[in-house]
């Protein structure tokens, strides 16, 4: 049972439904002694690149009462109220003996701060970098953290906690670039992980497990690509050390319970994590973060760079050391920094980073500059500047955003992370030498396709690209497939359940919208400026050079190596000019379009 008013509630949720502009507490018990709180919002919660598929999220908690009673993950600042309403409902927040926190960050401590004002003999447990975040985030007037006495930092990965009637608790320390304080807990007991940041998915429905497995993994992988991919070195030695338990529930953080398909989700976290390792070019993105903006920055920079297909090694410059960096600088086939500007300054930490890297990375290399600040933007400037007086050649113009980047600019920050990357595999495709076609791939080159223009729209982020790679799959429904490049900036707008357009165009008319989706177009920029379209009633584009277009919704994607193959179904169209013949792509060759 889900309300607004929360209450106990019982196991199994009602009928689907999909409320908006709504935040509830769906409350359950998921093992012995043990509910999860699954604060709810169906709404896209946060412009963080990892949002971007606008399914809503969950934002899970979970209690544990034994002898002692244990809150493991209390919501952000997003849910503070509702939350703080159902936990009331469950509990006298007084008996809380411990709060356990799988990770910290500014959202999270308007919640912190008024729980603890409800559990004020609660002691904070949590790894020892999330200690030092909680100390700067709870400093008085007199510059004294006012919880000190209330914290319990976890030091070493051996450290448990016994909270009676057989829940014993084991921690393990996880962290990552983004997210330094990553705790996992382990109940042997009841045999639950309690996974925070990993193994979740930012979707928000009524269905507390992971029933609909196939079509999960979609959302399941998306989330992996957005915060664990440049991360896949700090995602293999936490794998590593969750191998030694056995667990029957991943209670995550975000989304779905998994329940069903544990092991399965956990070799595909290792798959995943491999393939980016196995990478032949790889980007150093080396930042620091004082409010959380400039992270969301390098986050939609990384979604950029990985899904082009180069690897990202993912930097805090606030938890790492000289040598690292220095390392990584090295090996990498450029370098992406990011500060924020704090009294008209960077960082200590990034001053010291750009020392390390002007010392360590040849002139050859690409590099990248972005940065948030508030009211001016200093650090952007001097890393910019250092970078260009030092002789290197950058990937993207400087990106400075001003508080908190919106939707459209994050797009902006992915497509820049694209084109960097891009820039990256012109350079060695360049100095490699050329290789004549084997027979296999001039006879792959034979197949050819319909010329069309796939154009995309949600909300104020549009795209579209040239399409040759299409073919009817069905008769009923109808529908057919479409190969995207994970490249392509109109990827990430087609998911399954969004709508597009296919537009189709003339034999001896294409050459014009040809051209003009075919050229380089920068971060941002209006692909459609100077072309004639019209909207459907959805709202998406047709090009009015088009003889007939379709309107679609992407029933299912497949993960196909550089492609996305994108199977659509038809829900409308026309046929506008009845006497052009469809225009054909022919190629040489099956190694490129």
């Amino acid at each position: 049972m889900t309300a607004q008013t929360p209450t106990s509630q019982s196991s199994t949720p009602a009928e689907k439904t999909a409320p908006t502009g709504r935040r509830d507490v769906q409350v359950l018990p998921v093992a012995a002694d043990t509910i999860a709180m699954r604060s709810r919002s169906w709404e896209r919660l946060r412009f963080e690149i990892e949002y971007a598929l606008e399914k809503g999220t969950t934002a899970n908690s979970y209690l544990i009462r034994g002898n002692l009673v244990a809150l493991i993950d209390p919501p952000g600042g997003s849910f503070t109220a509702v939350f703080l309403e159902a936990l009331k409902a469950e509990i006298d927040p007084n008996d809380i003996d411990y709060i356990i926190l799988g990770h910290i960050n500014p959202n999270r401590i308007k919640t912190l701060k008024s729980l603890i004002a409800l559990a004020p003999h609660s002691t904070i447990v949590c790894s020892n970098p999330a200690a030092i975040a909680l100390r700067e985030a709870f400093k008085g007037e007199d510059g004294e953290a006012d919880i000190e006495h209330a914290i319990q930092p976890v030091k070493s990965g051996d450290q448990d906690l016994d909270l009676g009637q057989g829940h014993h608790l084991q921690f393990i320390p996880v962290p990552t670039p983004r997210w330094p304080g990553g705790l996992c807990t382990y109940d042997s007991y009841s045999e639950v992980l309690y996974s925070d940041k990993f193994f979740g998915a930012h979707l928000c429905n009524d269905e507390a497990y992971d029933l609909e497995r196939e079509s999960l993994l979609e959302d399941q992988q998306y989330y992996f690509d957005c915060l664990m991919a440049p991360n896949a070195k700090q995602v293999e030695t936490a794998l590593e050390k969750l191998k030694d338990y056995a667990p029957r529930l991943l209670a995550v953080g975000h989304g779905p319970l998994v329940r069903y398909g544990v092991a399965e989700l956990v070799g595909y976290y290792g798959e995943w994590a491999a393939r980016q390792k196995q990478q032949s070019l790889s980007v150093a993105l080396i930042y620091a973060s004082a409010y959380g903006n400039t992270a969301t920055i390098a986050q939609a920079i990384a979604r950029g760079i990985t899904k082009a297909g180069v690897s990202v090694e993912s930097i805090n410059a606030e938890q790492t050391t000289t040598a690292d960096i220095q390392a990584a600088a090295e090996k990498s086939a450029g370098f992406i920094m990011g500060s924020p500007t704090l009294g008209g300054h960077a960082p200590t930490q990034i001053q010291t980073a750009l020392g390390v890297v002007l010392s360590a990375a040849s002139k050859t290399k690409l590099a990248g500059v972005f940065g948030s600040f508030g009211w001016s933007g200093e650090a952007i400037d001097l890393l910019e500047s250092k970078f260009k007086d030092a002789g290197y050649s950058f990937g993207f113009d400087p990106i400075r955003v001003k508080f908190t980047p919106d939707a459209a600019t994050l797009q902006e920050c992915e497509q820049a992370g694209t084109d960097f990357a891009q820039q990256l595999k012109k350079k060695r495709k360049a100095a490699a030498p050329k290789v004549t076609a084997t027979s296999v791939e001039k006879a792959i080159g034979r197949l050819v396709g319909s010329m069309c223009i796939v154009t995309a729209k949600q909300a104020e982020v549009s795209s579209a690209m040239l399409a040759s790679w299409v073919a009817q799959a069905t008769f009923t429904p109808p529908g057919f497939t479409v190969a995207v490049a994970k490249e392509r900036a109109v990827e990430g707008l087609m998911h399954t359940g969004s709508d597009f357009v296919l537009n189709i165009l003339a034999e001896g008319k294409h050459l014009g919208p040809m051209k003009h989706f075919l050229k380089p177009f920068s971060p941002g920029e209006n692909r459609f400026e100077g072309v004639d379209t019209r909207e459907t009633e959805d709202g998406q584009l047709i090009l009015e050079d088009a003889i007939a277009y379709l309107e679609c919704t992407v029933a299912g994607r497949m993960d196909c190596g550089d492609h996305w193959v994108v199977y659509a179904n038809v829900s409308g169209g026309e046929v506008i000019d009845n006497n052009a013949k469809t225009a054909v792509h022919h190629r040489k060759t099956g190694t490129h379009y």
